[in-house]
């Protein structure tokens, strides 16, 4: 007998919806607590609860792949470091290690043990974007992790309820933000809180004393029924390709991925070794965004949990690109990691082309701005802000792409009133890119234009991470590629996409996000669409009569 036969059936499945619930809570306190406007605004976060053994037993749908997935490996990270029983009741770990946390040092972890009657239960965990922990305002200038800002290991920042000034003081002394970032720790440790209270909660409600039973259920349910959609694929060995802009030089990324009976296995044989700019990514990372592909084509209605991630493996070369050593500058990460998806569907187009979508933008296209608050400028008062937009995700076999989304992020397009508030910035137009999509039987989401400006007089940095440029969303079976990604001044310079620009007092920034690439062959497309798509200002009627032949 096992600990899952221990307590009735009904009880499971109540419980384990109940701590899906719980962890929702959890996320959406954080949420509405954090500083941070990526993560107020756009949930660019993760909040979940492990059992006592430190495996994931249900996370909050409000948070990203990249977040909640290494999130899942985070946890057992800090058990290594500080022993079950060595765990008492009040205390908080907090890190921020990329090669331990979400793969970059400005996402802080704080994991909390959960005592029941002073035993041990269950560990909340939760991870968050913090905006300024010092380092560099140029995103991509960082050459090792050393100087991408403040580095915790992992340490006690409460300790059986007392919390550690000394080492909050340090955090506060190492940010250009010093309320923001100390607020958003607290709004971390509080969330994990909830989460605690909400289960002790629970298990007194339904007379359970562990979760052993319960925990043992969720994650061989989830881990058969994944297994089960597996069984479903044809099996073999199939290779993928994608190549990105990178910074002055293109990265050709490869991947092969296997379907065997026992899982789904990604190995990145083939792609590029550690490069000196900071996109390179920790293993943690790719392990985040690979397994999440493989979820979105294989296993989109299972609930996410150690169960259900297990048959989901990687393998990567010591040292390249996507298993980065310390050392390694990796504060733009997320540059390769959002793009793996496209890779992991180049591999499954393969073996399933009627599940998989056409390449998406996958990067952000965010505003990030610095600047004065007044004129002439005070450097104690300047403004750092930062605005998630998106550009068109790849159309479906089934549907168009959607635009102006975050694929595979999951993070939310935030509002300009925002980005206004926080700063001395005035966005003039932001609007869906007309013929940004690629054309096809299915059409590519589109992207977006965006025009933004100083209301001072003054000069003010803007910081581009941008992809898809060089290397736009691609098409398949007959689709057309996306519109490249495009930065401009508004009187027509054409500036680079990765590096900090001065825009001059009076200039404007344009924002030309890209589409996503479209599925099929554009004149089979059902001319009611097309006529739609002309009506709603989608496409343009030059592109409705060549493209389309309408």
């Amino acid at each position: 007998m096992t600990a899952a036969d221990s307590v009735d059936l009904v009880t499971k499945q109540i419980v384990w919806n109940r701590l899906t619930a719980i962890v929702e809570e959890q996320a959406q306190v954080l949420q509405s607590t954090a500083f941070s406007t990526i993560v107020r605004e756009s949930g660019d976060l993760a909040a979940g609860v492990f059992d006592a053994r430190g495996r994931m037993l249900a996370q909050a749908v409000t948070g990203t792949p990249g977040h909640v997935n290494s999130m899942a490996l985070a946890v057992g990270h800090v058990i290594a470091h500080y022993p079950l029983h060595d765990m008492r009741p009040g205390d908080v770990f907090i890190h921020n290690d990329p090669w331990m946390g979400t793969g970059h040092t400005n996402d802080i972890s704080v994991t909390t043990p959960c005592f029941l009657d002073g035993k041990l239960v269950a560990i909340f965990a939760c991870n968050s974007h913090i905006m300024d922990i010092g380092g560099p305002i140029d995103r991509v200038s960082s050459t090792d992790v050393f100087m991408e800002g403040l580095y915790l290991p992992i340490v006690k920042i409460v300790d059986a309820g007392v919390m550690n000034e000394a080492l909050m003081a340090v955090i506060r002394a190492n940010t250009r933000q010093p309320v923001e970032t100390v607020g958003d720790v607290y709004s971390l440790i509080n969330c994990n809180a909830i989460g605690g209270k909400r289960l002790a909660e629970t298990m007194r409600e339904f007379g359970l004393d562990r979760l052993d039973a319960i925990s043992d259920y969720i994650i061989e349910t989830s881990r058969e029924a994944v297994l089960r959609e597996i069984a479903k694929l044809p099996k073999g060995t199939w290779h993928g390709e994608l190549t990105l802009d990178g910074n002055n030089e293109p990265i050709h990324l490869k991947a092969a991925l296997t379907i065997s009976d026992t899982g789904i296995h990604v190995d990145y044989t083939g792609s590029p070794p550690m490069t000196k700019r900071n996109y390179n990514v920790p293993l943690c990372y790719t392990l985040a965004y690979t397994s999440y592909a493989i979820g979105c084509v294989v296993a989109k209605d299972i609930p996410n949990n150690h169960g259900s991630l297990e048959p989901r493996t990687i393998s990567a070369p010591e040292g390249s690109i996507v298993n980065a050593l310390k050392p390694a500058a990796v504060l733009a990460r997320a540059q390769i990691g959002l793009m793996l998806p496209d890779l992991i569907f180049n591999c499954l187009r393969q073996a399933v082309p009627h599940r998989v979508p056409a390449e998406n933008t996958g990067v952000l296209w965010s505003l990030r701005a610095k600047g004065p608050r007044s004129s002439p400028p005070r450097l104690d008062d300047h403004y750092l802000v930062q605005l998630v937009t998106t550009g068109g995700m790849g159309a479906l076999p089934s549907r168009d792409g959607m635009s102006a989304t975050g694929f595979p992020s999951g993070v939310r397009g935030g509002p300009v009133e925002v980005f206004e508030s926080l700063s001395t910035i005035i966005v003039w137009q932001k609007e869906y890119r007309i013929d940004s999509g690629g054309a096809g039987k299915t059409r590519g989401g589109l992207g977006q234009h965006i025009e933004l400006q100083s209301l001072l007089d003054e000069s003010f940095l803007y910081n581009a991470v941008y992809e898809r440029v060089d290397n736009p969303p691609r098409g398949y079976d007959g689709g057309q590629n996306g519109a490249a990604g495009r930065l401009l001044l508004g009187s027509g310079a054409k500036l680079a996409a990765k590096g900090a620009h001065i825009i001059p007092p009076g200039e404007r920034v344009v924002v030309l996000s890209p589409g996503g690439g479209g599925l099929g062959d554009p004149k089979t497309r059902d001319r009611a669409l097309v006529l739609a798509d002309l009506r709603d200002g989608m496409i343009s009627a030059e592109a409705a009569k060549d493209i389309y032949g309408l």
